[in-house]
């Protein structure tokens, strides 16, 4: 799964990255420990145009009673998108990518404690998590509520010793085609939600503190060993 992770890029090379135009520097800002419910940028296309919008971490679907549900949808398992009611129609029309610098993943170990270590691209200092958004109606306030959830795919040799599941990484190679709007072919488009290439990837334990989502600095990325 995914349940934290930094983005600490300058918007500049978020701009370069992602091939969208200046962006407000606020939305930016770096970030160390991004955790459920919060709002992130994302990049996706809206009528032909490569646009970022501030969505909330946490799924709500069109049809979903309230909004309660968001904060359990945070990832879709890339193998049964297509199949998902929640997740469908989504990934046929509505695909983001989530601008990150890496993520935080716990190794459980046999006394109960979870040890937390921080995983990332050895040669980028951003790149993008495939997602999905969802625009919800909260029928009561009239408020219209924009979420997304990251994807999941089986983890690579890097994450194996310590989970399972890592989030989607996509290649720069890929973006255009994973944003396509008019791009409805399901299975090619499930070609691309791979475990990313582990020789690429580098990982190291960090502190405990990161367990607390209201902490958010610099030194939570930091080898802890």
């Amino acid at each position: 799964m995914c349940g934290r992770f930094t983005s600490k890029a300058k918007p500049k090379d978020i701009e370069k990255e992602f091939k969208v135009g200046k962006l407000n520097p606020k939305l930016f800002e770096p970030r160390y420990n991004i955790a459920p419910t919060q709002i992130i940028p994302a990049v996706l296309e809206s009528e032909g145009e490569r646009i970022v919008n501030a969505l909330r971490w946490g799924l709500i679907p069109s049809w979903a009673k309230d909004a309660s549900i968001g904060s359990k949808m945070i990832n879709a398992r890339s193998e049964t998108l297509a199949e998902k009611p929640s997740f469908r129609n989504a990934f046929k029309s509505r695909r983001c990518i989530i601008p990150a610098s890496g993520f935080f993943e716990w190794l459980k170990k046999g006394s109960g404690a979870k040890q937390p270590f921080y995983f990332y691209l050895k040669d980028k200092d951003v790149f993008g998590f495939a997602g999905l958004y969802e625009e919800w109606l909260d029928r009561e306030s009239g408020e219209l509520i924009e979420t997304c959830t990251i994807i999941t795919t089986e983890a690579n040799e890097v994450l194996e010793p310590v989970h399972e599941r890592m989030p989607v990484i996509l290649k720069a190679e890929n973006y255009d085609l994973w944003l396509d709007e008019k791009e409805k072919n399901t299975e090619r488009l499930q070609k691309l939600l791979v475990p990313y290439p582990s020789e690429e990837m580098a990982s190291h334990a960090v502190s405990k503190a990161v367990n607390s989502p209201s902490y958010d600095a610099p030194e939570l990325i930091k080898n802890s060993e």
